[in-house]
């Protein structure tokens, strides 16, 4: 009977076969065995065509499988082609098969059935042949026994067939017969996650074709059958078992943000929205309402989350599209809440604080352990390729120790990162922007010091950021009046909705708390927001028009023209020419514009002059000095540097011990210097190694 039955249910696959996949039977029959060993079918096409064939497939996979790998080897083909080990993956599952990793349970009858989770690959074995059949030769009389091997342990023969005594026995390697095999671990991925949650992940052995095709960090969606098997301490078995899927399908996730559903409904807000003559003004109120002020920080946050486009050349190279924003300020100016609500907006983040995290948390780690077979490295992903085609969102950068910074160069420029470790080469995609936040080297910004000189951030780090802000945060009756107000209306919102929710019979009405919630509230709502990111980043593609081209243009040209003497700082490079471009990009991207109109490049041209006059002037001239960021001195400093130095040797010459520290204060006026200022340079250069003192009080030059 049952043997009728799978021939029936064989019969009928054959049929699916004909119907629905004629020609790609006929492709894997030419490209078989080299090219090709898989037949993909999609679930809605078995579904239509027979819908308990399709259902039993879901709850049977194992069964179903081997009876639709029957079907392809009695597919009527050519007399010379035979499909023996060819493979039929199931692909497309239907939502409710479409798990949540953290959401597998027994209760709802997931072991032993066919499921599909999303996720980033966070570890993946190399690739490795595993025995399916073994062949084992009797020492004794050469006779052959073959045993098919499952996942369990090696199972080996009691006694040989043909002399009947019990070995001993060797493997005979081309007798056997194997096939590739690979382990991946597939965490969830951040963007599913609310707050808090620890992402969880679950093992999925994979075979043959399938296997060597991903890498950390990649984003997949696994079909695979669930199983269960008994964990063990030491050589105890406990009571406990695992979860760990057998991979059918691995299907790399190109889209955006895979996991952003978004309705005909979401579609006709977002276009209405976009609309709105005031849209970004509602963008601004719906970043971090809770934090007043900072409506500038807060546009280039908008810009950030909508991203400028990435190019890609004909010579294969690329230029970003991804913006870098850092954020520099006194304590308890709300960098960190606005850091943190950025990256709950953001369709895909990863938040971390830089004491928290090593260069090797940031970017990637090689790692040995158990995972897979015996012990072996493997490259687990870091926060900078998680946060891929996103935001990753470190807050105190100036925390952290200066070798885990320098690790971000590579990241926030080339966006990928490099790891050789552990005789592991591999490139990891990091395609994502940098949202970061810094305390000033002092603790609060000196207003008496130039900015530039109290940021304590590498200088090639900080050349890397588009845009940087400085936040300082100064008395002032009328501001702070507004703040305060703000302040106690958000906290006396958030009381009243909380005696709402957990006071019964309160005395406030529903409409009383919502007239003053209404006042802190995103002008936006969150979830919106997150939606018309994500469409916006999957739709718009926008192209600059000749006007905003020329404003952009002009503005870079004119500032530059300022350095043209020949003795005057380099006010501006090429780098912040290419960030205009980039904001400009996000600015039509927001009103949903496939057009960059010249309103954009007034608008970016703004937010940059801002940044600039805050942080890219020297103090001491008040010109633009490109230097202050790039290089971290400015050419007024540079310049007082080789006039103490000249000075120094020339006064060395007339003493034997070196040039007395006096003298060469004395006579530091000569080259425009007053005593002060020269006694901090000889310091500065002194603990550079620059100078070095042969005889206390004496000077000489290294």
């Amino acid at each position: 009977m049952a043997q009728t039955g799978q021939q029936e249910l064989t019969e009928r696959f054959i049929q699916f076969y004909r119907n629905y996949y004629r020609d790609e039977v006929g492709r894997l029959a030419q490209e078989y065995p080299n090219e090709r060993r898989s037949l993909y079918v999609d679930y809605n096409d078995l579904f239509t065509f027979d819908r308990d064939l399709a259902e039993d497939y879901l709850a049977k996979p194992d069964q179903m499988q081997e009876y639709a790998e029957e079907a392809l080897r009695l597919y009527d083909l050519p007399a010379d082609v035979s499909l023996g080990q060819a493979h039929v993956r199931l692909r497309g599952l239907p939502t409710e098969q479409t798990v949540d990793i953290r959401d597998l349970r027994v209760q709802d009858d997931h072991i032993g059935s066919l499921v599909a989770v999303q996720g980033i690959v966070r570890k993946a074995t190399d690739v490795r042949p595993k025995v399916t059949e073994a062949a084992f030769e009797c020492q004794r009389c050469g006779t052959m026994s073959y045993i098919p091997q499952t996942d369990g342990a090696f199972q080996e023969p009691h006694e040989c067939q043909g002399c009947e005594r019990q070995g001993p026995f060797a493997v005979n390697h081309d007798q056997s017969e194997f096939v590739d095999s690979q382990k991946l671990r597939v965490q969830e991925s951040p963007e599913g996650l609310r707050g808090g949650e620890t992402p969880q992940s679950i093992d999925v052995d994979i075979e043959d074709d399938i296997t060597g095709n991903v890498t950390a960090g990649d984003h997949v969606t696994v079909t695979g059958v669930l199983h269960i098997e008994q964990v063990t301490q030491g050589q105890e078995k406990t009571a406990l078992f695992d979860l760990y899927m057998d991979g059918v399908t691995v299907e790399m996730e190109d889209e955006e943000f895979e996991e952003m559903e978004i309705t005909d409904e979401d579609i006709a807000e977002i276009v209405e929205l976009s609309n709105d003559p005031e849209i970004y003004e509602k963008m601004v109120g719906s970043i971090a309402p809770a934090i007043y002020g900072y409506d500038q920080e807060k546009l280039a946050m908008v810009l950030q989350l909508f991203s400028g486009v990435t190019k890609h050349l004909p010579d294969g190279s690329r230029i970003r599209g991804d913006l870098h924003l850092l954020l520099i300020g006194d304590p308890g100016t709300g960098k960190s809440q606005m850091i943190s609500y950025v990256e709950q907006v953001a369709p895909r983040s990863v938040y971390t604080s830089g004491k928290g995290s090593s260069a090797a948390g940031l970017t990637a780690a090689a790692v040995r352990d158990d995972f897979g077979d015996g012990q072996q490295w493997t490259l687990e992903a870091g926060a900078l390729v998680l946060a891929d085609k996103g935001i990753a969102a470190v807050d105190e950068l100036d925390k952290m120790d200066s070798s885990d910074r320098s690790a971000m160069h590579e990241g926030l420029e080339q966006q990928k990162i490099s790891v050789s470790k552990a005789g592991i080469n591999a490139t990891l995609k990091s395609r994502c922007s940098l949202l970061g936040a810094a305390n000033p080297k002092y603790g609060r910004f000196d207003q008496y010091e130039p900015i530039g000189e109290q940021i304590d951030l590498e200088p090639a780090l900080i050349s890397r950021f588009d845009l940087i802000f400085t936040v300082t945060d100064q008395p002032d009756p009328d501001h702070d009046s507004r703040l305060a107000e703000h302040i106690l209306q958000t906290n006396y919102a958030g009381e009243l909705h909380t005696q709402r929710e957990k006071v019964p019979n309160s005395e406030f009405t529903a409409e009383e708390v919502e007239s003053v919630t209404q006042e802190v509230a995103p002008d936006i709502d969150a979830e919106l927001l997150r939606k018309y990111i994500a469409y916006a980043k999957r739709n718009v593609y926008p192209t600059m028009t000749e006007e905003a081209e020329a404003a952009i243009q002009d503005f870079y040209v004119d500032l530059r023209s300022k350095g043209a003497d020949e003795d005057a700082p380099v006010p501006v490079t090429a780098r912040k020419l290419e960030a205009l471009v980039r904001l400009a990009e996000a600015s039509a991207r927001v009103r949903l514009s496939d057009r960059v109109e010249e309103k954009d490049a007034d608008r970016v041209i703004e937010v940059v002059r801002d940044c600039l006059e805050n942080i890219g002037v020297d103090p001491e001239t008040g010109e633009f000095d490109a230097d202050v960021v790039e290089t971290g001195t400015s050419k007024t400093q540079r310049d007082r540097i080789k006039s103490v130095k000249a000075l120094i040797s020339d006064i060395e010459e007339e003493y034997d011990e070196g040039a007395p520290v006096e003298e060469v204060l004395d006579r530091a006026g000569e080259v425009g210097m007053d005593e002060d200022k020269a006694e901090r340079e000889i310091e500065s250069l002194r603990k550079k190694g620059e100078l070095y003192e042969p005889v206390q009080g004496h000077l000489r030059t290294t």
